[in-house]
């Protein structure tokens, strides 16, 4: 059966990956190094090291269960997805600490539609203007704990169960809100092998509906993640 995908423009929500990176705490750096350079290899060519979750990234089961699948064991028909954006930055603006709510997304399906099945779930927080100033982006306070916004996990459970979606994005660098360091949201979605997209740009220039998100995965073998190119088709 042949599938098509209409498209009128294509946004990259993928972020540049400089040594300058917002990293998480504790995570190897960004290195890059020139190992042939045009005068004296006649060529020009580098070698890079980073964590498998920094950068634009895919979180896979095995980063939180320690039998899940690997970040290589992703079909690539799975990695095409249908897309909705759910826009909260009035909060955030107020509040770093906001968690999308089941009110949240209830006023949105009144406003647009209900969320369809299978569906990758972005939410657009404003997190990406701050990708630039890595102690904003983190905003860790003086007791080490982080201050960013993400999915509430009764959210994330309704989404699952009602709705049915493959999976949750954000421009933050967590789908979890900063302050939890349970993860609820990770394993979640996890768990049923779905996808969790951090650090993502560019939401601002999706709408809300009728997106469709190509994934493009490093196929580290066994990989906890992997950094990966996020194409939105508008």
């Amino acid at each position: 059966m042949m599938k098509t995908i209409n498209y009128r423009k294509i946004i990259d929500l993928t972020h540049n990956i400089d040594p300058n990176i917002p990293l998480w705490p504790g995570d190897p750096p960004v290195q890059i190094e020139t190992v042939a350079d045009f005068s004296t290899s006649g060529y020009y060519l580098r070698r890079f090291s980073m964590g498998e979750h920094s950068g634009t990234h895919l979180n896979a089961p095995k980063s939180f269960y320690e039998d899940g699948i690997g970040i290589d064991e992703y079909s690539p028909e799975s990695c095409i997805l249908p897309t909705v954006v759910i826009d909260i930055r009035e909060k955030t603006i107020l509040n770093p600490d906001s968690i999308l709510t089941l009110n949240d997304i209830e006023a949105w399906e009144k406003q647009h539609q209900i969320i369809p099945e299978n569906s990758m779930v972005l939410l657009y927080t404003g997190w990406q203007e701050k990708w630039p100033d890595p102690v904003a982006f983190l905003n860790v306070d003086q007791q080490g704990k982080l201050h960013f916004p993400g999915f509430g996990s009764e959210a994330t459970q309704f989404l699952i169960e009602q709705r049915h979606i493959r999976g949750v994005g954000i421009d933050t660098h967590g789908v979890d809100p900063g302050f939890d360091d349970s993860f609820i949201t990770n394993k979640l979605i996890l768990k049923n092998n779905g996808f969790v997209l951090e650090n993502l740009t560019n939401l601002d220039q999706l709408p809300a509906t009728e997106i469709t998100l190509i994934l493009g995965i490093i196929r580290l073998t066994g990989g906890s993640g992997s950094p990966v190119s996020v194409l939105a088709l508008i």
